[in-house]
């Protein structure tokens, strides 16, 4: 996760950066105040153990959809205090921790430079004028001069970000920048203003949704091919979110709250989403704690049903072969067919993508085919996760809910 970043050297000045213009029973369904705009990157919070004060973050993300005025959403969701950022700026990666000149600009919070978020929440910033590229490496610096307690972010990033003391987040030199992290911190949500029709589609799901066993600083996480298809294809999702979380389950908190918790903050509170792609389950049928198929179907109908009254629809993707991994066994194998078969024939999903069938080998149906085995037997590598983002069907993302 500490590879050196290789990133395109800027832009043309038509498209840089924003060139100034001047365990727990999962909540029922709610009214969520969704903020105007469309999501172009996303990263589920979680605990990221011990805050440091005084500290700086310069955490590179990569953008899907294009757009004007951009705003991060700054998460303390895990926090048991408050936490102050007294200084957040968003430029475009030149190389490393290093900027595009001219690129890095304040973000203020309701016109301040400073913001203090209360613990469990988040917080948006201010609009920042100017354009924001697709598929760009966007870099947003902040620093909090009094973190303490459990930090919030997302700890598998497959992607190099840097960290440093003090507070540097207006320099866009790297030479401050001493530390490589592979995590994000507090930083879960960036979008931008597109045109009117334009949309989103969120990535429910675990690790393997995370990208783990990609190449990292890449983008080659299957959402992230999905973005590059997106961006060419005649159609009006162009935004993805990836909100998985490695270990993560649909019913059990864990690693991260299960997706039935988690759903509201990573999925529906996300502005210009149209659909939520589900690929979870694998973790619920592994961890052998007596997740039957019917558990894990109650599960999905709550995520489809909650997803609908929000006005989303849902694509359910199957859940892919994972034998050669420690925990598989015929029993769990059993659950596994028998979910799928409820995924492809129930009529419950809008529309469903069968990663089984493109994952799994003719010669062994319960293994992953061995070209695309990222080496765990349960991991796509970075063909697996093309082939992943070549089997969705596009028009599935550009959907109406069923009522």
């Amino acid at each position: 996760m500490t590879a050196r970043l290789v990133a395109a050297v800027g832009r043309v000045a038509g498209v840089l950066l924003l060139a100034c213009a001047c365990q727990s029973t999962a909540t029922p369904a709610r009214a969520i105040d969704v903020p105007e705009g469309v999501i172009t990157w996303g990263a589920s919070a979680d605990r990221l153990g011990e805050a440091q004060a005084d500290r700086g973050y310069r955490l590179v993300v990569h953008t899907s959809v294009g757009g004007q005025d951009l705003r991060v959403r700054l998460s303390n969701a895990f926090g048991d205090r408050p936490v102050t950022f007294d200084s957040v700026y968003a430029g475009l990666q030149k190389e490393g921790a290093e900027l595009v000149r001219g690129s890095n600009r304040r973000l203020t919070f309701d016109g301040a430079r400073s913001v203090t978020v209360p613990a469990g929440e988040t917080v948006l910033s201010d609009r920042l004028s100017g354009r924001l590229p697709a598929a760009t490496n966007l870099v947003v610096s902040l620093h909090t001069p009094d973190a303490a307690g459990p930090a919030t972010g997302h700890s598998m990033a497959m992607q190099t970000s840097y960290a440093g003391s003090g507070d540097h987040t207006a320099e866009e030199s790297p030479a401050s920048w001493t530390q490589t992290i592979g995590s994000w911190f507090y930083l879960d949500a960036v979008s931008v203003r597109a045109s009117a029709r334009t949309a989103a589609v969120v990535a429910l799901g675990d690790s393997i949704t995370d990208g783990w066993q990609s190449t990292s600083d890449l983008n080659r996480r299957w959402p992230d091919y999905l973005a590059r298809r997106l961006q060419r294809a005649d159609t009006e999702v162009k935004g993805v979110a990836d909100e998985g979380i490695s270990g993560n389950k649909v019913l059990a908190d864990g690693a991260g709250p299960s997706a039935l918790n988690r759903l509201d903050r990573d999925v529906l509170s996300q502005p210009g989403v149209r659909t939520v792609f589900l690929f979870e389950g694998v973790n619920d049928i592994k961890a052998h704690t007596g997740v039957t198929a019917d558990d894990l179907i109650d599960g999905y109908q709550e995520i489809v049903e909650r997803a609908h009254s929000a006005g989303k629809c849902v694509v359910g993707a199957t859940v892919a072969p994972f034998k050669g991994w420690s925990e598989w066994d015929p029993a769990g194998e059993a659950v596994r067919r028998e979910v799928n078969t409820f995924i492809r024939t129930s009529g419950e999903f809008d529309a469903v993508t069968d990663f089984d069938r493109i994952l799994r080998s003719p010669y062994d149906p319960e293994r992953i085919l061995p070209v695309f085995d990222g080496g765990d037997h349960i991991h796509p590598n970075d063909k697996g996760m093309q082939a992943m983002a070549d089997a969705v069907d596009l028009d599935s993302l550009d959907c109406a809910p069923e009522s």
